[in-house]
């Protein structure tokens, strides 16, 4: 047999509609609140921000969302993105796990995020909106929003998180090759960047603020986020969705194990749902991970409560895990990673028991991302080694006792425009950063009181 063997699907195996594991969780996630009464929001507390469409999609409970047909035939340049058995890093691992990677750098952007810019961009686009405001930490969201928007006629005006503006020219390129407006976070051009240092390494949260208050001074223009929200998580979903599909066509009855890295939530839940789907109905019973770096470690050093999802304190107010929207977080080199808190959903499910969530420092994730380039050819995403260096300490431990798992990864991209951070690694510069008790408590001494 072949050292590598990808499995792929026919015209009429082809997703057709999201997935909503709202519908199938035991208890109701926690409703956003209002910033101002701290009442439940309610679509008009949206409107501003969102098209309808997108905002009955953030509530509905609905088990399954169509896919609109001008969405899809986007989707048909780069799905369904492969599964491929990861052949030659078993053996390298020594392993009698069976490992499969679903590869989400074959899209337009590099990443899993083309997955949800394009319906964003096209709902938008049916109500006359001319312009999408957004954030973006390593670039990825910006360059996939970037590239949706010349799809419909949009404009795209990008706020990126300052550290990886700074570190990261070719990503600020690729934006602008789509036809986005970059601008590093933060800037001089809202009242919540100049409320922080010209020279501040930005994050996330104050990305997050910029993009908001300029897209609710403008009825053309509207607001996009790349992760987090429950509309976003749907749109990914997807990719668990052909996985199980592949899975099935590979011989296998299902997985054991499913890992994903987990910055703001929607790469992982895109990958895990489907298969959650699968679990609380029976059918199957992985083990679901989310890995997330020992730097911004949400979900497993945060608190699950009520917290704006952003830094200036505009948005709504999500349960989730947080460190706090006054949280910056070191400059990891996954700059996709670095989000103070944890998707609604991905909180829920984790404060229920339903998946599990472990941290690790950095310079073991890149160290898996280099055995996993040396032996299966892709470069990952540093995001997604986090997820590597997981399936890695799984493989070795069924080495060790003989057990055969089927372990199903997310690649949620590549790293052809992270090499600066694969130089630094290699050179021998690169520093784990985890933490410290003091920095978490500092931070979540500013979460408000529910």
């Amino acid at each position: 047999m072949s050292d590598q063997v990808m499995f792929t699907l026919d015209e009429s195996e082809q997703v057709t509609h999201w997935y909503n594991v709202v519908a199938d969780l035991p208890t109701p996630p926690p409703p956003p609140l209002h910033p101002g009464t701290r009442e439940p929001v309610g679509p008009d507390d949206l409107a501003p921000l969102f098209p309808i469409e997108l905002i009955m999609q953030e509530v509905t409970g609905e088990r399954y969302v169509e896919i609109p047909e001008a969405v899809r035939d986007v989707y048909r340049q780069y799905r369904p993105s492969p599964l491929i058995r990861a052949r030659r890093w078993e053996q390298k691992l020594g392993t009698t796990a069976r490992i499969y990677y679903k590869y989400e750098g074959v899209s337009p952007a590099g990443s899993h995020k083309t997955n949800t810019s394009v319906p964003q961009a096209y709902y938008n686009s049916l109500h006359g909106i001319t312009r999408l405001t957004t954030e973006t930490g390593a670039g990825q969201w910006g360059t996939a929003l970037s590239y949706a928007c010349a799809l419909f006629g949009l404009e795209c005006e990008v706020w990126q998180v300052g550290a990886s503006y700074d570190t990261k020219p070719q990503r600020r390129t690729l934006m602008e090759v789509f036809g986005g407006t970059v601008h590093r976070s933060p800037s001089r051009l809202t009242e919540a960047g100049k409320s922080f240092p010209e020279d501040h390494p930005g994050s996330l949260g104050i990305a997050i603020s910029e993009a908001v208050e300029v897209a609710a001074q403008s009825e053309n223009t509207k607001y996009a986020l790349g992760s987090v929200l429950n509309h976003v998580l749907l749109h990914q979903t997807v990719i668990g969705e052909e996985a199980l599909r592949q899975l099935a066509n590979a011989g296998e009855p299902g997985a054991d194990i499913v890992v994903g890295c987990a910055g703001g939530g929607s790469n992982f839940a895109g990958l895990a749902f489907p298969f959650l789907r699968e679990k609380l109905a029976g059918a199957q019973s992985p083990r679901i991970l989310a890995v997330e770096p020992s730097s911004c470690p949400s979900l497993t050093r945060g608190e699950y409560r009520y917290d704006f999802g952003d830094t200036v304190g505009m948005t709504p107010l999500l349960k989730m895990y947080t460190l706090g929207h006054d949280f910056v977080p070191s400059t990891i080199h996954a700059g996709g990673l670095r989000y103070h808190g944890m998707a609604p959903l991905v909180s829920h499910v984790y404060d229920e028991g339903l998946i599990e969530a472990t941290a690790l420092h950095q310079s073991e994730c890149f160290e898996a991302a280099l055995e996993f380039a040396r032996t299966q050819g892709v470069v990952p995403a540093p995001e997604s080694s986090h997820a590597l260096a997981q399936v890695r300490r799984e493989a070795l431990a069924a080495a060790e006792s003989g057990a055969e798992p089927v372990i199903v990864v997310g690649l949620s991209g590549h790293g052809l425009l992270e090499l600066g951070a694969y130089d630094t690694f290699l050179s021998g510069r690169l520093e784990d950063d985890p933490l410290s008790d003091e920095a978490l408590a500092a931070a979540l001494a500013g979460v408000p009181e529910v």
